[in-house]
């Protein structure tokens, strides 16, 4: 990485948390790991990290809990680490502000390859895709009392501005690119989480109700069995 990224790391297991380390210090990451929520939490503010990876079952305060502090403040991305796919934990870690999740065991590989993806929507990692090279081009769009300001990177309801994370505004610049066009869920993955392969459509799911809670609830269509479209 042309730049060191700096990851905070959050993992109660001191054999997970060490041979995590290490891998990601082997690939030009700098870490901090801490063994619990709050620790996890006072390193977030001393050293205000490019991205967070929490682990959900940590003592002091769990990763979900810790997740909803760090996006109080910052839109810093954050990835949840999940023992089980199915967990609920997994939908409660996306809902508190997760970015996307990695389930344990994992390879280290495939956790480095999901971090870049991460950082690149964020404009980290060398210089890779930002959220702006998402946007369509027209400037400011309206959609009813929506305006999504393409070359601004703002979007306001009703006059008023409505934050968003880097996540949720690539997925409204995607839904606002093609007004009316039913965009299905792996595509979403495809070019939102930039996944070049098949991934779990809950991280779309949620991102669309979180992005819906801020936009205004029948906005985004559900079209049930293909995906999703936004309201012209």
């Amino acid at each position: 990485m042309a730049d060191q990224t700096h990851v905070l790391f959050v993992e109660d297991d001191d054999v997970i948390r060490e041979a995590t380390q290490l891998a990601l210090e082997r690939d030009g990451f700098v870490v901090t790991a801490m063994p619990d929520g709050l620790s996890g939490l006072d390193a977030f503010r001393a050293d205000r990290p490019d991205i967070a990876l929490l682990d959900v079952m940590v003592p002091g305060l769990d990763g979900v809990s810790l997740c909803r502090r760090i996006r109080d403040e910052s839109t810093v991305p954050v990835i949840m680490l999940s023992a089980r796919a199915d967990s609920i934990d997994v939908v409660l870690g996306l809902e508190a502000g997760a970015d996307d999740y990695v389930t344990k065991p994992f390879d280290g590989a495939v956790l480095v390859a999901r971090i870049r993806a991460v950082l690149r929507r964020f404009g980290h990692a060398g210089g890779g895709d930002r959220a702006e090279d998402a946007a369509p081009e027209g400037g400011v769009l309206t959609f009813g009392d929506l305006e999504v300001d393409t070359e601004g990177m703002e979007v306001r309801r009703a006059g008023a501005p409505v934050a968003l994370t880097p996540t949720e505004m690539r997925l409204l610049l995607e839904f606002s690119s093609a007004p009316g066009t039913v965009l299905s869920r792996d595509k979403l993955l495809e070019r939102v989480w930039d996944y070049g392969w098949g991934g779990d459509t809950r991280v779309v799911d949620v991102h669309v109700q979180r992005l819906r809670t801020k936009i205004g609830q029948d906005r985004i269509e559900t079209v049930r069995g293909f995906g999703y479209k936004l309201k012209a």
